[in-house]
């Protein structure tokens, strides 16, 4: 007996509009209320966040809940140390300007979710990574941008944390030494909504035109 195949999506113009709505309103939040996240919630767009492409369907991804007082305050204080760092590394108006932004939510959220790469995964058998082996750690970014879409329809916001050194985050959430830390992400409820960059908003960075950004032609 034959199993009949479940139809394709129709994707209309409304959905389409709604989409691209979803896209512009995908910000870098800071700034979150302090009210709580249900755990089912975070299962739920961690599942669909699986369901992202990855090389020779490997699905390196590895999720980490920070929810330890003392491995947040660890990563805290890593931040600071880093951040202090990257100043230095700014002179004049773009140094008194970075030291004026906010760039992380660290002690607002109310979730902390590391997103790691399993580079010992054998799922996949290396298949697309042996000649380009950072397709590992793209997959993961893949995951990455689904959970925030999928987040910001539930709305949520979701910070990333690069201001980090990633080996001593590592070491202070003693994750397993063949993981490599992609994201630290800060999630919960936005204090505030915008569908601007939060550094276009204080002249860190302008947007570039898309009409400049034409693809080469070879």
């Amino acid at each position: 007996m034959s199993i009949a195949k479940p139809a394709p999506p129709s994707f209309d113009a409304s959905f389409r509009a709604r989409f691209a709505e979803l896209v512009r309103w995908r910000r870098d939040v800071r700034r979150f209320r302090s009210d709580p996240v249900k755990p089912e919630l975070i299962a739920q767009l961690l599942a669909l966040a699986s369901h992202a492409p990855s090389v020779g369907f490997c699905q390196p991804w590895r999720f980490v809940l920070v929810e330890s007082a003392a491995r947040r305050a660890a990563i805290i204080e890593n931040f600071k140390s880093a951040n202090q760092s990257a100043l230095a590394g700014y002179d004049g108006e773009r140094r008194a300007l970075y030291a004026g932004l906010k760039l992380e939510g660290l002690t607002q959220a109310p979730v902390h979710l590391v997103v790691c790469a399993d580079e010992g995964a054998a799922t996949g058998h290396r298949l697309g990574r042996v000649t380009m082996p950072e397709t590992l750690h793209y997959s993961v970014v893949a995951a990455i941008q689904t959970f925030w879409l999928a987040a910001r329809a539930e709305g949520l916001g979701v910070g990333w944390v690069s201001i980090l050194d990633p080996a001593a985050a590592c070491r202070q959430l003693e994750l397993p030494s063949d993981w490599k830390l992609i994201a630290y992400l800060c999630v919960g409820w936005p204090e505030e909504e915008h569908d601007d960059p939060e550094l276009a908003r204080h002249g860190w960075e302008t947007r570039l035109d898309p009409a400049v950004i034409e693809p080469l032609k070879r």
